[in-house]
């Protein structure tokens, strides 16, 4: 019979159109993501030895460590700076944190309109003089 892939293509569509609706309201209704989901990430500073085997495990080398040594001669994290810009969202870095301090977060909305905003400092306290949030401070003095 001539038409019969077009009936059962049919058959299928009406079947869906008239079925459970699968689409999200997503601005109004976040999602729920499975929890390996690789998001933004979330550095717990308090676990952090400054080892810098993230840094290492880092195929683009977006992630820069910033340590001094105290005087019982343990490194103290000063500084971590990721360039989310460049970032493959690999999770090698997270893997390879030895005390766990490095992990992702369910936060998926990081776009920016400048490059410049995809740095990100996760020491409370560090910034960068040739941020953008600087030059426009400067500017509008």
């Amino acid at each position: 019979m001539y038409g019969k892939g077009l009936l059962e293509g049919l058959k299928i569509t009406v079947g869906h159109l008239f079925g459970k609706t699968i689409t999200q309201k997503y601005p109004e209704v976040k999602p729920n993501l499975p929890p390996c989901t690789r998001c933004f990430f979330e550095l717990i500073e308090e676990k952090c030895i400054a080892c810098g085997i993230c840094a290492n495990a880092c195929p683009n080398n977006v992630i820069e460590v910033q340590s001094v040594r105290g005087e019982d001669k343990k490194r103290k994290l000063t500084g971590y700076k990721m360039e989310l810009g460049y970032c493959l969202f690999c999770g090698l870095c997270v893997e390879s944190c030895p005390t766990d301090a490095l992990n992702f977060t369910q936060d998926f909305e990081l776009s920016c309109y400048h490059r410049d905003n995809t740095v990100y400092y996760f020491v409370e306290g560090q910034t960068d003089e040739n941020s953008v949030e600087d030059k426009v401070k400067k500017s509008e003095a």
